[in-house]
């Protein structure tokens, strides 16, 4: 009987399986993947009755063009490798692709799946192209025909432009690096825009385009950037995260550069605009000038006296025929009076007599001489004549007669 150690059993196996099992193809499903710091990725394919495990090695996993995602359907070409020490064995993975699409398809939808979450396409993030720019920077190959068709437009549409090129690989390895670092060396600058662009190609002659890597530089750069890559038809990552998208090169410099005859006819435009504008401010200008003048016209101060003069003179003239009305009534009344006066004077005078001899007929006989009579005097006091009744007990009095006045004091007085 043979007797084998563990591990050449182990070693018989391994040659057995490797020798036998040197270039698999497995399709399954990824699962418990894992991603070691040195490189190598772990991870388990299986399908709904088994599983296998797997490794791709740091030297492979570098050449994946997408992430490896828990559930992903994928077809794995490797060889079976046995460990050794443990008597395990595994599916060595060389490449591995998508299962039903390519890799670079699947890679391309999940960056921008990513740059999408991260709000790299942001539409408000978008920054306007300058109107008239001066100093524009060209990321692209020197020796590619889109340098050529942009020069060519430029030359075409706008010629007070100074364009500075950075010649940088556009496709193969190295080019998203040399792409991204041009970008940053370019924003540094201080250019009014950017224009990241080549000709057309397949998905992998342009996916330089769709690294991560180029994304970065574009969204972080203050400078506006075109994305001018591929044709018409090409979709790109550094489409859907630079400020504007341009389907072509060539494209790109009919967006970024105003056409000279379009300048032209705007300049036209604007100098009749202008012309009509001026026209226009001076009619209303002259038509406010004619009514200042109206106005002041109306206001100034020889019109304010020719109505102050006007106002003077109706006064006058009302002011005469109202003196002349009241002097034609003072007349009227005057030759009224002059007619009554005589009349009136007449009997004023004799009204007068009238009165004169009343009052001498009073004197007359109020006189004391006339009232001379034995045992009658008149009472007075204090110089006025006082009724007898009015004196009482101690008052002093006079008595007068017409020769002789008497002063006396009441002694007296009784009723009778």
């Amino acid at each position: 009987m043979n007797t084998l150690s563990v591990s050449a059993l182990n070693e018989q196996i391994k040659t057995l399986l490797e020798s036998s099992f040197e270039r698999v193809f497995v399709e399954g499903e990824l699962s418990r993947i894992t991603f070691h710091n040195s490189g190598h990725i772990y991870f388990t394919l299986k399908d709904k009755d088994s599983s296998i495990s797997c490794v791709m090695f740091r030297g492979n996993a570098t050449k994946l063009k997408f992430r490896l995602e828990e559930g992903l359907k994928v077809l794995v070409d490797g060889a079976i490798s046995v460990y050794k020490p443990r008597g395990s064995y595994q599916i060595n993975c060389f490449m591995i692709e998508p299962s039903g699409q390519g890799a670079l398809a699947l890679a391309y939808e999940q960056l921008k799946q990513k740059l999408s979450n991260q709000g790299y396409f942001d539409p408000q993030l978008k920054k306007q192209l300058p109107k008239f720019p001066s100093k524009i920077a060209l990321i692209t190959s020197a020796t590619g025909a889109a340098l050529q068709d942009m020069l060519r437009v430029a030359n075409k549409r706008y010629r007070n432009i100074s364009l500075d090129v950075y010649d940088v690989l556009v496709q193969g390895e190295g080019a998203a690096f040399a792409i991204s670092n041009a970008i940053k060396q370019a924003d540094l600058v201080g250019y009014d825009v950017i224009v990241v662009g080549r000709g057309g190609g397949s998905i992998e002659d342009l996916w330089a385009f769709n690294e991560e890597i180029v994304a970065d530089a574009i969204f972080k750069a203050t400078t506006p950037i075109v994305s001018a890559v591929g044709h018409e038809i090409d979709y790109l990552i550094s489409d859907f995260v630079a400020d504007v998208r341009a389907a072509t090169p060539s494209a790109a410099m009919e967006i970024i550069l105003p056409d000279n005859n379009e300048l032209y006819q705007y300049i036209d435009s604007l100098s009749d605009q202008f012309t009509q504008t001026i026209s226009q401010k001076l009619f209303n200008k002259t038509q406010e000038l004619q009514h200042l003048q109206k106005s002041f016209a109306q206001h100034s101060v020889d019109r304010k006296l020719l109505q102050h003069k006007e106002s003077i003179k109706a006064l006058q003239e009302s002011f005469n025929q109202t003196m002349s009305y009241k002097f034609q009534k003072f007349s009227l009344e005057l030759k009224n009076l002059q007619e009554r006066y005589p009349q009136a004077i007449d009997n004023r005078i004799n009204s007068f007599k009238e009165q004169v001899r009343n009052l001498e007929r009073m004197l007359e006989s109020n006189h004391p001489k006339l009232k001379r009579k034995k045992g009658f005097a008149q009472i007075s006091k204090e110089h006025k004549v006082i009724d007898l009744n009015s004196l009482e007990p101690d008052e002093i009095f006079e008595a007068q007669s017409d020769e002789v006045v008497i002063s006396a004091k009441v002694l007296q007085k009784r009723e009778i």
